[in-house]
């Protein structure tokens, strides 16, 4: 068998975090779509629902983007539809004009207390999974 070159690891290495974001993606997606959302809109609202904990909170979209994996664009059309189901709130910034608020609204609240259980059972199954799968260091 022929020794791995240091780039052939870390590119199996590579591999092996997308395959694992692929499968808890797709876990997610499952495990959520009996209510709707999926698991980039379950990422939205557990952003909003700790960075605005209490009832009335917002936070600013800009502050979402660096942490949710969509682009600007795809985020405003995401947040577009979870306003349309009614579960989170948009308003203008009134310190600065292009900001704009958004926040959990108390339907939203509700739908991630109860979907949570699921998202972080789906996290915590694969992530075991990977750590039983896990390759040794070089």
């Amino acid at each position: 068998m022929a020794v791995k070159t240091a780039d052939a690891r870390l590119e199996e290495r590579w591999r092996g975090i997308l395959a694992v974001h692929a499968r808890t993606m797709c876990g997610i997606d499952r495990a959520l779509a009996p209510y709707g959302l999926g698991a980039s809109d379950f990422e939205v609202l557990d952003i909003l629902a700790a960075e605005s904990p209490g009832q009335g909170d917002h936070c600013r979209v800009q502050n979402l983007v660096g942490r949710v994996h969509l682009s600007q664009s795809a985020l405003s059309r995401l947040i577009g539809r979870l306003e349309k189901d009614g579960l989170v709130e948009r308003s203008v910034c009134t310190e600065d004009r292009r900001g704009v608020w958004v926040a959990l609204t108390p339907k939203g609240r509700a739908l991630h207390t109860e979907v949570l259980p699921l998202q972080r059972a789906v996290l915590a199954r694969m992530l075991a999974e990977q750590g039983e799968q896990a390759p040794s260091e070089p």
